[in-house]
């Protein structure tokens, strides 16, 4: 068994036992976010089914080139997290932290992008709430405001998930840099490398969800 500052944990028995204990843990929280952000989902659709016409008003508020954008990045890094996988499997340790330092710098990307786009809708009083203002003329306020609330919500919620994997993958900086990962450890990049391509695939629905579906409807 290895000692305390060893990548064997004192109640495992091998490497292979820990890994598959890490990736059932991880599959299992990550099931519950589905679940999660399967509500989200189903809610917004439910009032989108209600009130079409309004949704689609309110999705022409939000600027299409920066959603697009933004998703591009996040694909770019979910190929850069693969590769910092990859390199650990390898026990490359400056492939993974120049990949990792990669993906820190997109996620950094779409978070700053993510400001800008908020502070357009706070700038406009879109925000939800006593200052919400909507110059639709005809259109009821409050189920524009029931859309933006969404958008805020189920945004700002990956946006939250996004900023935990940031520190996350500071977290494997720190630790490749003391070279604790080899081609026989690599269990923590793969891990925040399966969280990270979960919140990827949130946006991957997010985008078509609020900005295109129906927006030339």
């Amino acid at each position: 068994m290895a000692d305390s500052h060893g990548p064997l944990a004192h109640h495992f028995d091998s490497l292979e036992q820990q890994y598959e204990s890490a990736r059932l843990g991880m599959w299992t929280f990550l099931i519950t976010e589905v679940m999660m952000f399967g509500g989200l989902f189903l809610g917004y659709v439910v009032y989108r089914t209600k009130y079409p016409d309004l949704f689609v008003a309110g999705s022409h508020h939000l600027d299409i080139t920066l959603g697009a954008f933004n998703t591009v990045v996040l694909i770019v890094s979910s190929l850069t997290m693969a590769m910092a996988v990859h390199a650990a499997q390898e026990g490359r340790r400056a492939r993974i932290i120049g990949y990792l330092w990669l993906t820190l710098l997109l996620g950094g990307t779409f978070l700053g992008v993510k400001v800008v786009e908020y502070s357009h809708k706070f700038h406009d009083h879109l925000i939800p709430g006593a200052h919400f203002q909507w110059h639709g003329a005809g259109d009821p306020v409050g189920p524009i405001q029931l859309f933006f609330g969404y958008y805020f919500l189920m945004t700002g919620l990956h946006a939250v998930h996004m900023i935990i994997g940031a520190g996350l993958l500071l977290w494997l900086i720190r630790l490749a840099s003391k070279n604790r990962f080899s081609a026989e450890f690599f269990t923590p990049v793969e891990m925040v490398g399966l969280y990270w391509h979960f919140v990827d695939i949130v946006w991957i629905f997010l985008f078509p969800l609020l900005y295109l579906i129906g927006r030339h409807g």
